[in-house]
């Protein structure tokens, strides 16, 4: 057993491109610098907020969970994936 835990695994970021008008660009941009952080850490901050906020859609989503990944269904049942071509292990064991 390890005496020291690895550090925790950072959540796969996605980009996403939004058109807001020039206020809202410029006061992020602002509220931004005045909390010293990035326009996409308070993004994802207000998001957060407003789901966990929105009771309504608490509902919602819980009758509309996403499927899980491929990845994610082998993690959950600590299973490795199998490879999709054959390896030269795979060519040696048959």
């Amino acid at each position: 057993m390890a005496v020291l835990k690895g550090p925790p695994s950072k959540p796969k970021n996605e980009t996403i491109q939004l058109r807001v008008p020039q206020d809202v660009k410029f006061r992020l941009a602002r509220y931004s610098e005045f909390i010293h952080a990035s326009p996409s850490y308070v993004v994802i901050e207000m998001l957060e907020r407003l789901f966990r906020k929105d009771v309504e859609f608490q509902e919602y989503l819980a009758s509309h969970e996403r499927p899980q990944s491929i990845a994610e269904q082998h993690t959950a049942t600590n299973e490795q994936p199998q490879p999709a071509m054959p390896t030269i292990e795979n060519f040696s064991k048959q």
